[in-house]
């Protein structure tokens, strides 16, 4: 009974070594089945939806990106989902960076954005900076940021700019990625 190592410390062990990938406590989750939003039909669309809702109140959420959308169609005249898609597009980072501890420093470590994370990132720095704007109803703010993304300009670009600097200059240590 005393030769073997208490529990907790080989499952810290294991994560040292192994990395948190690798020792999952449970099963991996599943995704889930996303529907596309009812007007235009998009994926994209209802997720964005989804993050925009607070205390599941759905219909305010859409209403609110619908009138945003409305209003990016009459000044941008063009589609306003080809507006909102290139929005997302340009706000979509490729890199970032995460902390990795080796010897007792603390780097910043630059590693690829996947696909679902880029884009999850991407509409959480649209809402952000629409919420950020103040003195305008959220449509109209939300309609305004989507148009500054979608020419490159605008918070949330500037905010992927950011992430992408940090990575560059952060190259030397690309060899502690996990």
């Amino acid at each position: 009974m005393g030769l073997r190592p208490p529990v907790r410390a080989v499952y810290w062990f294991l994560l040292d070594v192994l990395g948190s990938s690798s020792v999952a406590r449970r099963r991996r989750a599943e995704r889930r089945v996303r529907l596309p939003d009812p007007r235009f039909n998009s994926l994209e669309l209802s997720s964005f939806i989804n993050r925009i809702m607070e205390r599941g109140k759905k219909t305010v959420a859409q209403r609110i990106v619908y009138d945003a959308l409305a209003v990016v169609g009459e000044e941008a005249h063009r589609d306003p989902l080809e507006v909102f898609q290139q929005a997302l597009r340009n706000v979509v980072p490729h890199l970032e960076v995460k902390s990795r501890r080796v010897g007792g420093a603390t780097y910043q470590v630059p590693i690829e954005v996947s696909t679902n994370r880029g884009e999850a990132l991407a509409q959480r720095w649209l809402i952000a900076a629409a919420k950020a704007r103040t003195g305008r109803p959220m449509k109209d703010r939300l309609a305004q940021e989507l148009m500054e993304a979608s020419r490159g300009q605008g918070t949330a670009v500037k905010r992927r700019e950011d992430l992408h600097r940090m990575a560059e200059a952060n190259r030397a240590f690309a060899h502690y990625r996990w």
